[in-house]
């Protein structure tokens, strides 16, 4: 029944209810002959009967019964389809996909908490991976928007800055650069790095920044996935780290890390809100990078503890 239309299973309901064809007609604002026709297209389209004609009127047969409850089934699904479409013109429904870098997930849920007060009704799916992986999800339209430090530059995206995203050198607090003032990039000559994974944005950052410096393999013999575990090992005296300051402002604060004052640090990029161009964008997304935009600076980590 590929053919069928809504005035057609509109036609078997006002038939049903009425009794005749000309009493469903004038319910329907048609004449009998367009009635009949339409159900006679239908009929012939089901390949059976839907309504015994007897000399009581028109009665549904079990086909009919069928298309019936197709029918309301159907009519129920529209309902609901346009008061989702109402809730979303008024932000009290709606889905955001948002993948953020790993890097960011240390101010993202802060700023994500704050969205759902303002609009308690809006789903929000997080990912969070590196920077390829999340590339990847905004490449292959799995997020409406990402969180990144760097947009990607092989699809047309948009993307707009909305806060400072420094990177700094950690250390032990014994560590004998610790304490040292406008260290040269030499002195790191070396020293033990431990590095992010190859994909990640701040392993990008850690390459740029030592270019021409020979350093030494780092004392932990496995390839360090996240943040987390970059900062227990530097603690542990395994090695010094480049890291996002966003991701190290509670143990520098409790002096668990120092910041080393080497000369070209802090590396200072950009964090970017970014979205595929032509992806059609749903007022809940729409509303999320507004207030990305609008409200993102307040939930970043202030740098001023880099003075300890």
């Amino acid at each position: 029944m590929r053919n069928l239309t809504f005035k057609q299973l509109h036609a078997v309901r006002a038939i049903s209810r009425r009794g005749t064809i000309t009493a469903a007609a004038q319910e329907l604002n048609v004449t009998p002959a367009a009635l009949t026709s339409r159900l006679k297209q239908l009929e012939e389209e089901a390949g059976m009967p839907l309504f015994d004609r007897t000399t009581e009127g028109m009665r549904l047969t079990e086909a009919g019964r069928e298309v019936l409850a197709a029918t309301d089934s159907i009519d129920v699904i529209l309902e609901n389809c346009v008061a989702r479409l109402e809730a979303l013109k008024g932000l009290t429904g709606g889905r955001v996909g948002i993948a953020v870098v790993s890097t960011a997930k240390y101010f993202a849920p802060k700023a994500i908490a704050a969205f759902t007060r303002h609009y308690p009704g809006v789903e929000i799916s997080l990912f969070v991976g590196n920077r390829d992986s999340t590339i990847g999800l905004l490449r292959d339209y799995g997020a409406d928007l990402a969180i990144m430090g760097r947009p990607p530059v092989d699809f047309p995206v948009e993307s707009q800055n909305f806060g400072d995203h420094p990177h700094i050198l950690i250390a032990p607090p014994d560590h004998p650069l610790a304490g040292r003032r406008r260290i040269p990039k030499s002195d790191l000559a070396g020293e033990s790095f431990l590095v992010r994974e190859e994909g990640s944005g701040t392993r990008g950052v850690f390459e740029e920044f030592i270019g021409g410096v020979v350093v030494k393999r780092p004392r932990l013999g496995i390839e360090v996935g996240s943040n987390e575990t970059i900062k227990q090992a530097v603690m542990a005296g395994l090695g010094i780290a480049l890291l996002s300051a966003h991701t190290v402002a509670a143990e520098v604060m409790s002096r668990r890390l120092a910041v080393l004052d080497v000369e070209g640090l802090p590396i200072r990029r950009r964090w970017y809100v970014v979205r595929r161009t032509e992806k059609a964008h749903g007022p809940a997304p729409q509303a999320f990078w507004s207030f990305v935009l609008r409200e993102g600076p307040m939930w970043l980590p202030h740098d001023y503890w880099m003075r300890f």
